[in-house]
Parts: structure tokens; sequence; C-alpha cells
């Protein structure tokens, strides 16, 4: 069974347990089955926010496909969803094939780290660093026990396996923080390699979402990979301690995420990178995830049901995404998105007033 269906029973049963506290109001919230196609990187509260404001408004359904952010985006260009998530925000050349300016608003939806997961039972704590872990996926540190990893894990057995690094096959906003994090600290890869969601990779296998990734390191002896953070701590992978800015070593966290996401203070989808951060608690591979709707959307009571469940999503919703190692929005990220959701309108009314 793959990990994304195990992840998202494991969400249910969250639901399940969360007592009292749901989404429920006398607001009149619309009504309508909405499609959504995108990034795998908030698939977890996705699917449990998506389930517990159906519980609590059951005249609105989401069928959300995690089919990673560029086809999110290219389904959303196309017009076949309702919405569509991407942990990158659509830049200019993408918004022109959408409709150009104007045509939609981007809303960050949630705040997540992504985690170096790796598979060496023997090795229980392993420490790296920005350089070594882009010289691994460069393919120039191929065995466990090469001189550069040996000198960050002193006093470690490490073995002489093979690495088998594990990268993303589709085009992924996961591999963009990654990417972007990577750029930061390796010129090198920087000028050979770049950042993007999809890259010519210089060594290893892909896998298919975080989940396909997430698979491959734990089927794979030696195995390295990114995958975010829900994926490793609900199927108990190894995770490996990540040198930040401030020379910590730390491992990926909400708090680690939030930190992060404390150093810029004016986040919009021009301004959004808050890889290699400073601070002692900053984990330096952390993200927001994005979900991008239109401005004008005909049937009212369907523009009504997607602003207002997208509405709970950033503000109450939240909640329900700490458990799933998702950090809550900061309160000016929270405050941009219920901004960009007062600019959808139905037959030129807004939604949101």
């Amino acid at each position: 069974m793959k990990l994304r269906l195990l992840l998202s029973l494991t969400a249910l049963a969250m639901v399940a347990a969360c007592g009292g506290s749901n989404p429920a109001s006398s607001v009149d919230v619309g009504m309508g089955s909405l499609t959504g196609a995108g990034a795998t990187f908030p698939e977890p509260f996705y699917s449990k926010a998506f389930y517990l404001y159906n519980q609590a408004h059951p005249q609105v359904s989401v069928n959300y496909q995690a089919v990673g952010s560029g086809a999110g985006i290219q389904q959303f260009t196309k017009g076949t969803v309702d919405f569509g998530a991407s942990d990158v925000p659509m830049q200019a050349a993408d918004i022109a094939t959408a409709g150009g300016d104007g045509s939609l608003v981007q809303v960050p939806a949630t705040l997540g780290v992504v985690a170096i997961a790796y598979n060496l039972p023997d090795v229980s704590r392993l420490q790296l660093d920005g350089p070594t872990l882009a010289a691994i996926y460069m393919g120039s540190v191929k065995k466990w026990n090469d001189p550069a990893l040996a000198a960050l894990n002193q006093g470690v057995n490490l073995p002489s396996t093979a690495i088998s690094v594990v990268h993303r096959s589709d085009g992924s906003g996961t591999t963009y923080h990654f990417t972007d994090y990577l750029g930061k600290v390796s010129s090198d890869w920087k000028a050979k390699v770049g950042v993007a969601k999809s890259v010519q990779w210089p060594a290893g296998i892909g896998g298919k979402g975080n989940d396909g990734v997430a698979q491959s390191v734990k089927q794979t002896a030696g195995a390295i990979g990114y995958v975010e953070l829900a994926y490793v701590v609900q199927t108990g992978m190894q995770q490996a301690f990540l040198k930040n800015r401030n020379g910590k070593f730390v491992q990926a966290s909400v708090a680690g995420a939030t930190a992060a996401a404390a150093q810029n203070g004016d986040v919009s989808p021009e301004n959004f990178s808050i890889t290699d951060e400073p601070g002692d608690s900053t984990y330096p591979i952390a993200g927001f995830s994005w979900i991008i709707v239109r401005t004008s959307i005909l049937e009212a009571v369907k523009a009504k049901a997607l602003v207002y469940l997208m509405k709970w999503l950033v503000t109450d919703g939240q909640q329900y995404g700490k458990d799933l190692q998702y950090a809550p929005l900061p309160q000016s990220v929270q405050s941009l998105a219920l901004s960009n959701l007062k600019k959808v309108s139905s037959g030129g009314t807004p939604v949101l007033s």
C-alpha cells in the first residue's frame, strides 16, 4: 500500500480523535464539490483539514489529487480543477500562460520543512552540512565512509556502503525548496545544477511524489532522500541532523520551520524563500506551500464554497497541521492570505467583504 494512502488514513484517524473542535458555523459557506490538484508536500495536512471541514459542512466536499506542484499548476492553467497547489508560487511566465496578472491569486496555506531521510540502521545519528549534502547529490561523495562525512561524524562507525541518492522524478515544489537551499550553500551546485522544480540530476534515481521518494529510501539500504517531514515522522524513517547557518546541527521540526519563517517578515509570491536562514534553532530547508485560485468564479455558490474553505484553512484550520508536522502560518502571512482571498469575486461581487 502506498505511503500516501497510509498517511491519509492516519490523518482521518487523528481527525476522529480531535474532539469537539470543528469548523462549523452559522455563516453561509456556499456549497459544491471542489477539485484541486498539486503539491504532495502539504497532502497529509490537506487530507485531514478537508475531511474535517466536510464533516462540519457536508454540502462542501473536496477532491484533492496530490500529483506534484508542476502538474498542479498545469491542471489549474487548463481549467480542469477549481484550485491548484504548489510549494512554489507561480511566477511571471506561468501567470501569463494561465491568464495574466489579475486572473488569479496565490494564497499561502501552510508551512513545512524538508527532512533529509536516510537508511542506515546501524547509524542512529547522522550529521550533514550543506556543502557535503550538495556533493552527495552531485555524485562526488559516493560512499558513507567518505572523509567529508567522517569529519562531520567523529566517533561514528560509518559503513563503506555506497550512497544511493533518491530525488523527485516529477516537477516538485519540494525539489525547489531543496535545490534553493543547495544553491545557497554550494556555489558548485548553483552553477552546475541550479534551482528549480525540476533539474537535471547529476546522480541518483527518481521517485514520484514525496511518498515515492520515501518508499525508495525505506526500501534501499544506504539510501538518502529529501522528504517532507510528515512522511518521515509517520513512517518512522531516520532523518539526519543538518548544520544550519549558525553552526548548529538540527533536525527538521515544526519549531525549526517557525524560526525560519520569522526571518522573513515580508512574505509574498515574489519573496517567499526561507531556506538557510539564521538562528540557532532554525531548520535550513523550510518553505510555504501555496494554493492558487481564480479571481473570477462564475458560479456564486461554488465561489463562496471555495473562498470560505480557504479562509478557514488559513485561520482556524491551521491548528490541525501541528500534529502532522506543519507549523501555523505567522500572523503576517495569514493576513496576506486573507487579503488575497478578498480579491476573489463572482459576478463582479467580492465573495468576502
